[in-house]
């Protein structure tokens, strides 16, 4: 493991470090840090105005995680059921929008959305004459840009559990009278649900996070927490804050991660005992 020990603590626990020890510094007059000891910035991360961007972001990457688990979910349950000898080919085509860049992935929702975009165009060979609809530089469009970039991370996370699960069990559920959406309701989706907190936790830490979708989709309409970290370290050039708001983030991260292993070994442990008193 010592490998990967070093790796993690020379570019991962060692940045976190010095941006935590920013923090706790002051900016200086003209720009940069002043090294006095201060924990004004902290204070300054529960000011109601940044308090509004970090509740903000978190409802627009929630409800893109929402609408991330309901269509990663369904189109992993479908590669579950589908013939083992094509679920390669199928998993093929929900990874393969990571082969391209993450801003060209952006850019072409750019082209989608414009008011002389694609789905323009289909409009009016389908007969609409009226004025374009506004899409592009809405919330709309920033929440579309976090779910298509991070849906792939939901379907493989959902997928694996649903390609594990014993058929065995819902036989058994059939045998004993229960309905398809019985079975579904109270076996499949109950043993899959550590699947689906990892997926939504994978959308949503990524998507509080993110700048880039917010200032290209949203044309800076819509700050978020990523786009106002960036503002302070390369705009603003308050590094000591922007640390701050980081170190906020990051424990936001921390919690909902945490929050998502304890609920998967509770269901985890659930899931043992059905599979027991099956196998029994």
């Amino acid at each position: 493991m010592a490998p990967a020990l070093v790796w993690l603590t020379a570019l991962m626990v060692v940045p976190c470090a010095l941006v935590l020890a920013l923090a706790f510094f002051r900016r200086g007059i003209y720009g940069g840090i002043e090294y006095t000891f201060t924990l004004e910035n902290f204070g300054l991360v529960f000011d109601p105005l940044y308090a509004g961007i970090f509740l903000n972001s978190a409802r627009i990457a929630g409800t893109a995680t929402l609408i991330a688990v309901v269509i990663g979910y369904a189109a992993a349950y479908a590669l579950s059921a589908a013939p083992r000898r094509l679920q390669p080919v199928f998993l093929f085509f929900a990874v393969l929008p990571f082969w391209s860049n993450y801003l060209i992935r952006t850019y072409a929702w750019i082209v989608l959305l414009n008011r002389e975009g694609l789905i323009t165009q289909l409009l009016r060979w389908f007969g609409y004459t009226g004025e374009p609809p506004s899409m592009l530089y809405t919330e709309g469009a920033v929440i579309a840009g976090l779910v298509y970039n991070y849906l792939p991370f939901d379907i493989l996370a959902c997928y694996a559990p649903l390609s594990r699960l014993n058929p065995e069990l819902a036989e058994a559920s059939r045998d004993l009278g229960a309905s398809a959406m019985t079975t579904f309701r109270r076996v499949i989706l109950p043993l899959t649900v550590p699947g689906i907190a990892a997926g939504a936790v994978f959308v949503f830490v990524l998507s509080i996070g993110n700048f880039v979708t917010p200032a290209l989709l949203g044309g800076g309409r819509f700050q978020m927490i990523g786009n106002l970290v960036y503002d302070q370290f390369l705009t603003a050039n308050d590094w000591p804050f922007g640390a701050a708001l980081a170190m906020a983030l990051i424990a936001i991260m921390l919690l909902v991660l945490m929050a998502q292993a304890l609920a998967a070994d509770r269901v985890s442990g659930r899931a043992a005992q059905v599979s027991g008193g099956a196998d029994g």
